[in-house]
């Protein structure tokens, strides 16, 4: 059996979307069309049995396009109050769209604290646990409107990773504006090379990992993913990056396709979710 074709029989998978691939590059304004696509891709896989969960970004951009602001905030008042007009917008579209395929979204909100505290962990565990027995699709986002630097993850591509670990998924695709890894920057380096699967993140690996997407609305760049990938693989999840670009792309991926860089499982022994977010 081909690698890939394995992925077929994964049960339970988090999709993390990039707030790039849910908006349009000139306007900053979501990509209704896009969306509609998403959704009913996720919609299916729910259907076929799968427990699904959905990082979604996008609260920011989606804030500062309703309220007239053309340039990405730099001060954090604003950063949050967009994120508070941008959240309720984003899951207000999520719903409808769900809604439509039968499908009940549900909106979760984390901060590192979440995670950094046991109690609510093991409370938010219970909360999506709770939410795969009512037949609900977890929407995650970064509690943006109270984060602080000392409590916040940064990025989703983490924040994705974290919840795959939690929920004990066995598959993490991750969308973004990239096809997927390559030895180097192939907006620099015309003779990189795409790297197909990977098998173990080595330091050689580390290395490659660039520090932005050159994105004006993401936060995540390559050495995000790797981290991501390093959090998945030892939790004992699959993981695959991909270009959001065409969001077909996720059942691609999941009938085995060769589409993204595939990362194995890597199962740690003594893997701790504990140990891991010390060190974010």
């Amino acid at each position: 059996m081909n690698i890939r074709e394995k992925l077929k029989d994964k049960k339970r998978v988090v999709v993390k979307i990039g707030s790039s691939s849910l908006t349009h590059e000139q306007t900053g304004r979501l990509n209704l069309t896009k969306l509609e696509i998403l959704v009913r891709e996720l919609a299916d896989l729910h259907n076929q049995g799968k427990d699904v969960i959905v990082v979604s970004s996008g609260a920011i951009a989606v804030g500062r396009s309703a309220m007239g602001i053309h340039r990405r905030p730099d001060e954090l008042a604003e950063k949050q109050a967009c994120a508070a007009v941008g959240q309720a917008r984003l899951m207000m579209i999520y719903q409808k769209l769900f809604s439509e395929y039968n499908q009940t979204a549900a909106q979760v909100l984390m901060t590192k604290y979440t995670m950094i505290n046991a109690a609510t962990r093991v409370n938010a565990m219970n909360t999506f646990n709770k939410l795969f027995d009512m037949g609900a699709i977890p929407i995650v986002n970064e509690n943006d409107t109270i984060s602080t630097d000392e409590i916040e993850f940064g990025d989703n591509d983490t924040l994705s990773a974290l919840v795959a670990a939690l929920v004990d998924a066995d598959m993490l695709i991750l969308l973004s504006d990239i096809d997927g890894l390559f030895t180097d920057d192939p907006n620099q380096n015309p003779d990189a090379e795409f790297i197909d699967v990977v098998e173990k993140i080595d330091s050689h690996l580390e290395k490659m990992a660039k520090g932005s997407t050159g994105s004006s609305v993401g936060t995540g760049g390559m050495a995000t993913k790797l981290t991501a990938a390093h959090i998945a693989t030892s939790a004992g999840a699959d993981m695959v990056i991909a270009n959001g670009e065409d969001f077909h792309v996720i059942h691609k991926i999941m009938q085995g396709r060769n589409h993204g860089t595939l990362f194995l499982a890597d199962k740690k022994e003594g893997f701790y979710l504990d140990d891991i977010i010390q060190k974010l």
